[in-house]
């Protein structure tokens, strides 16, 4: 066989690049037939499946007839093509992407003293099993949730959406770390705009390294300094199915289960996807019962402290005088009361996050009570406070995706009233509402359908009116394929 010109060859460097890394193997052997032919297989243990490196590769290789070939072209075409039995084979000569495959699991076989190697996708590690996310769990529905493999993310969405029409485009983002992401979506549904703009924005990402969904969803935000969210995110395959049919864009990042979709508005955060699944009655009482909660987490100590402070003669005269009997021998204003013991509460959760599951209950139940009854007998805060600060916390376990728009949006609200009283709180609700108006997600105003008057926007915002009723796709989202039921079930005609 002819053998090419050839300076360091791709195998000699790659031996020197990875001479001290013990993870990678060098698996020399040649053919039996003819044992001028020598081959060099290279893979990276605990990445690789072993067996199949040794089953389909090395050994067909050895046992070929592979005296017909007469130069490295046809060699190669012969092994990669007859030989080796493997579902993604290719060839490759460029140094870094031989590199970049072996670092991604594949293995590369050469043929010593040439450049040009065969990649065989040979990728294979520990991977966690498919269960239902802790962060999303539901009683009714589908009990899958996204794992940190991105080819797994994936195959869950297809088994959800059987159709051609879903398409899927990669790219790899980080100099360093060369992190799949893939940007999914229905292409008769979603907007052009909408996929154009998420792409512009991706191609434009410079950094050494993604490792969490958040990185990108910091990194292609439309306002990074608001504290609310303009991307939505999610661990469960069921909920990025619904968001592609009503015309938004995801993407999925390897090595993280969570999910970004794209775009995001204000009403998403009260909205789950057990909403779907259960009585629509049932689901809209729960979606009151959100709004309320958010409600009553952001506003209650803003009240508390605006009505104590500034506003008494609104208080009944025997509320009044059990708060300030309570408040007897307290050495702090309202304000640093009501601080202090919501200090102390976002302390306990975090604390109960941070630390295993069944220790962290044991600490937020006997911390609040404790500490709680301890701070009211020891004159520190009054027992209205315990009561408010008890109704703050639970309320924003509601939305338990807004707790740090819920911390700042309550902290702005709480200084607001402690300086001009209900004046004060209503001058930050109207500057929250104006902030929130003037956002936009990737081109959709952000609180879109809210305060409209026309009954078609309104079908699944405060509401979630029964499927029959919901013909339509959100508006501005889906432009081209507004119709989500495409034949009237009194009629039968096809809607247009």
């Amino acid at each position: 066989m002819k053998k090419t010109e050839n300076a360091m060859s791709n195998l000699a460097y790659i031996k020197n690049l990875f001479a001290k890394d013990e993870t990678f193997t060098f698996r020399e052997f040649c053919c039996k037939n003819d044992p001028t032919i020598e081959f060099c297989i290279v893979f990276i243990e605990g990445m690789t499946d072993k067996t199949f490196i040794h089953d389909q590769i090395i050994k067909p290789v050895t046992e070929a007839e592979l005296n017909d070939a007469s130069d490295i072209n046809q060699l190669l075409n012969v092994l990669s093509k007859e030989i080796i039995s493997a579902a993604n084979v290719h060839q490759n000569e460029k140094l870094e992407g031989i590199i970049q495959n072996l670092l991604s699991g594949s293995s590369a076989l050469f043929v010593k003293e040439f450049n040009k190697a065969i990649i065989i996708n040979t990728a294979d590690w520990e991977k966690r099993s498919i269960s239902e996310p802790e962060s999303e769990k539901t009683v009714t529905g589908p009990r899958e949730g996204f794992v940190e493999d991105i080819n797994t993310n994936i195959m869950l969405l297809r088994r959800k959406l059987k159709t051609s029409k879903l398409k899927l485009r990669f790219r790899e983002i980080g100099t360093e770390t060369k992190t799949r992401v893939c940007i999914c979506f229905i292409d008769n549904i979603a907007d052009k705009k909408i996929i154009e703009e998420v792409n512009k924005r991706i191609k434009k990402i410079e950094i050494d390294g993604i490792l969490d969904s958040e990185y990108l969803q910091e990194l292609i935000k439309d306002t990074p300094l608001t504290p609310f969210k303009t991307t939505g995110f999610t661990e469960r395959p069921d909920v990025v199915v619904g968001k592609l049919l009503e015309g938004r864009v995801a993407i999925i990042c390897d090595g993280t289960p969570v999910a970004i979709t794209i775009p995001f508005t204000f009403v998403e955060y009260f909205n789950v996807n057990e909403d779907y699944y259960s009585n629509f009655y049932y689901a809209t009482l729960n979606r009151v019962i959100r709004w309320i909660g958010f409600f009553l987490a952001s506003s209650v100590p803003a009240i508390y402290v605006a009505l104590i402070t500034f506003h008494q003669e609104m208080l009944p005269t025997q509320l009044l005088l059990s708060i300030s009997a309570s408040r007897q021998n307290v050495p702090f204003p309202t304000l640093v009361e009501a601080i202090l013991m919501l200090f102390v509460f976002e302390l306990l959760r975090e604390t109960s996050v941070r630390i295993p599951t069944v220790i962290g209950q044991t600490i937020s139940i006997v911390g609040a009570l404790v500490i709680g009854q301890a701070a009211v007998e020891a004159k520190l805060v009054s027992a209205p406070m315990i009561i408010v600060a008890a109704i703050t916390g639970i309320t924003s376990f509601v939305t338990p995706k807004m707790q740090g728009e819920l911390i700042l949006t309550r902290l702005v609200f709480l200084f607001a009233a402690s300086f001009v009283g209900l004046y004060g709180y209503l001058f930050g609700v109207i500057g929250m509402f104006i902030h929130l108006a003037s956002l936009r997600s990737f081109g959709i105003p952000y609180m879109l359908n809210i305060g409209t008057l026309r009954p078609a926007d309104a079908k699944d915002v405060m509401l979630r009116v029964p499927w029959q009723k919901m013909r339509s796709r959100p508006k501005l989202v889906a432009q081209h394929n507004k119709n989500r039921i495409t034949n009237d079930k009194e009629t039968g005609d096809k809607v247009e």
